[in-house]
């Protein structure tokens, strides 16, 4: 595991440099490969058991099984608030995840009674005695280093699925919103938190909440940092699925079980443009819809698919 942020390319009195190293561990996330030689920037590797499991950090749990890769922040007594060394291992994690085509769906999920605490508000407390400059660059170093997960999540052409219980405070409100899909208990509790604290949200909390629920309510949601129950949350749509108490694992399986076992590559393609409409005009949607319509109509699935549909039968999407 790498520790990005005392990279020497991460320098806080260069922007330019910054954008650059992110933009590159970007590239290694989303393709598995970098086009300048740098010892920092390089995929990580794994040690995998017989079941599956992956040893990262005890901070984060990691296990793949037919097809899904399961993520689950391991801070219980913290309520799996993020720290230093989670941040990091989720990164290098991503970077796995993106090179990995056996790899269907993700999924994103916290140990314990809470998704995610936000961040690590206790050792904020000991970066509080720093002087403002070295707290400015430090956090502007902290947040450049996570960004790529961010990136990863948005680019990467599979499902990520959230499935949250209890709190989903801070960064985790804005990695619960980052995620394509959000599967809440009934008793899960969303906040916008950082205000609480005399910040700005990150972890592309300000890109997704007002693109999620709309401009004004985003500003009441992110300004008074008020807790947001699970029903409500569904209703201003940040929520897909509310479980009833007893059935999280139940409601989010299936869905699970339904992506995963899914024609990988439409998956993708589908999520690609959703994601896209927003910012496109109808002339370039509709090209990317073209190319996307004939790379899946060059996958074994669509042949499957189609085949499946004339026998009157249910396909079996083989992800390729």
């Amino acid at each position: 595991m790498h520790d990005y942020a005392d990279c020497p390319y991460f320098r806080a009195d260069d922007s330019e440099l910054y954008r650059g190293a992110c933009a590159g561990y970007a590239q290694v996330l989303l393709t598995g490969r970098y086009s300048s030689p740098s010892r920092y920037l390089v995929a990580s590797t794994f040690w995998r058991n017989a079941e599956g499991a992956r040893t990262v950090t005890d901070q984060l749990q990691v296990k793949v099984s037919e097809g899904v890769a399961r993520v689950t922040f391991n801070r219980p007594k913290a309520r799996n608030a993020l720290s230093q060394e989670m941040r990091t291992a989720l990164v290098d994690t991503m970077i796995d995840f993106g090179q990995d085509d056996s790899i269907r769906c993700i999924v994103i999920a916290g140990a314990g009674d809470n998704f995610m605490a936000g961040g690590d508000v206790k050792n904020f407390a000991e970066l509080a005695k720093l002087s403002k400059e070295e707290r400015y660059n430090h956090f502007l170093k902290r947040i450049h280093v996570t960004q790529p997960l961010l990136l990863a999540l948005r680019e990467m052409k599979k499902p990520v699925v959230g499935v949250v219980q209890g709190a989903a405070v801070g960064f985790g409100f804005s990695l619960a919103m980052a995620c394509d899909l959000v599967i809440a208990s009934h008793d899960a509790r969303f906040a916008c938190s950082y205000i609480g604290i005399g910040t700005c949200p990150d972890g592309s909390g300000s890109y997704y909440l007002p693109k999620l629920v709309g401009v004004k309510r985003a500003m009441e949601i992110a300004l008074l940092g008020d807790f947001i129950d699970a029903s409500t949350a569904q209703s201003m749509g940040l929520v897909n699925r509310v479980a009833e108490e007893g059935q999280l694992e139940a409601v989010s399986e299936e869905i699970i079980g339904r992506l995963a076992s899914g024609p990988t590559v439409g998956i993708g393609n589908t999520k690609q443009l959703i994601y896209a409409a927003d910012d496109n005009s109808l002339a370039t949607q509709l090209a990317m819809e073209a190319r996307g319509f004939a790379e899946c109509a060059a996958t074994e699935d669509w042949a499957e698919g189609v085949t499946a549909f004339t026998e009157k039968r249910k396909p079996q999407f083989r992800g390729c």
